[in-house]
């Protein structure tokens, strides 16, 4: 993601090689899943990326802290750290 550290948003940007379905979700530093910026979406092969604008699920904004985020893209998953700092 990029700008890492950020405020308030970043951008998260991803390569599919080939046509999937993208899961994307940010977690907390709990484990506790903050909001889905991706849910099962069919995407095709190329570049790609979401923004996230550091809100949880019910659109209320998160505190200053370390995030997770975990793409899933047909069998591949991969988990990232970023910042948010207000």
């Amino acid at each position: 993601n990029a700008p890492n550290p950020f405020n308030p948003t970043t951008r998260i940007r991803f390569d599919l090689p080939k046509p999937s379905l993208v899961t994307l979700v940010v977690y907390n530093i709990l484990g506790q899943e903050v909001t889905r910026l991706l849910r099962n979406s069919s995407m095709e092969a190329g570049f790609h990326s979401v923004i996230w604008n550091s809100r949880n699920e019910r659109g209320f904004s998160t505190s200053s802290g370390v995030y997770f985020y975990r793409i899933q893209a047909g069998e591949f998953t991969r988990m990232r750290k970023m910042m948010l700092l207000k």
